[in-house]
């Protein structure tokens, strides 16, 4: 199921003189509404991690043209709720969804409107399903993230540890990630490791007795990664947050 890995322009793919592609733009904006929208519906980290998934392999199959992305990105929700068991109710997305596009106004009635975007919803959950194979279950990399920061903690003196906020940056970093189409193109594992490796360098810790190791500490996470994976990997989240940058 996995591309080679950073294979493919995909989601984080950019433009001329090293300016994200105007569909970048656009999927970051998306990304960042179905995070905004999962959080306000309650939606737990993995379920959400889903619903970017969906949204993401999705357009990796089809034209950014031919749909509407907010409305692809609502029944990536929807189905994300199932996929992950926790279901949601259509009416509760559409209202969290009006709320963030207008957040002075008004919930929808339940009139005409409202019930056709609630179907628009529903067919278009199944047109999703069709178009990737009902191939909509994925191995995310919060589970061995988990795993590696407890044997990291371990690993380091408890000073090092509590002084820099090395769990919390990766968590973030892991979550960003979902902006663009990482989850896509690397595998679980070696985005987890990534995102570990880039936050103990933003904060420079070592990892102790690296220099005596036989093998390097993400290695030992990881056997089959190796170093240009880990740098493509914080090169799309170095774009990833240089977008965020650009765009309001």
């Amino acid at each position: 199921m996995e591309a080679p890995e950073g294979g493919g322009g995909g989601p984080a793919a950019r433009g001329p003189e090293g300016q994200p592609a105007p569909e970048a733009r656009v999927h970051f904006r998306v990304a960042r509404f179905i995070m905004e929208a999962g959080v306000k519906l309650g939606m737990r980290s993995i379920p959400i991690a889903t619903a970017c998934t969906i949204y993401h392999k999705f357009f990796c199959e089809t034209n950014l043209d031919a749909y509407d992305p907010y409305l692809i990105a609502m029944s990536s929700i929807y189905l994300a709720g199932k996929v992950e068991e926790q279901h949601l109710r259509t009416r509760d997305i559409i209202n969290v969804s009006n709320r963030y596009f207008n957040p002075s106004g008004e919930p929808l009635e339940l009139d005409s409107r409202f019930w056709e975007l609630r179907d628009s919803i529903v067919q278009c959950e199944l047109l999703m399903l069709r178009v990737l194979r009902f191939q909509v279950s994925f191995q995310h990399p919060h589970k061995y993230l988990l795993h590696y920061l407890v044997s990291l903690k371990n690993w380091l003196n408890r000073h090092s540890w509590q002084r820099t906020p090395v769990a919390v940056t990766a968590w973030a970093l892991l979550r960003d990630s979902y902006h663009g189409g990482l989850c896509l193109r690397f595998q679980a594992q070696h985005i987890a490791v990534a995102v570990l490796y880039l936050a103990l360098q933003v904060y420079g810790v070592e990892v102790p007795a690296e220099v005596e190791a036989e093998k390097p500490w993400w290695q030992v996470f990881s056997d089959d990664l190796t170093k240009p994976v880990i740098d493509n990997i914080v090169s799309d989240l170095i774009q990833i947050y240089t977008m965020d940058t650009e765009i309001p």
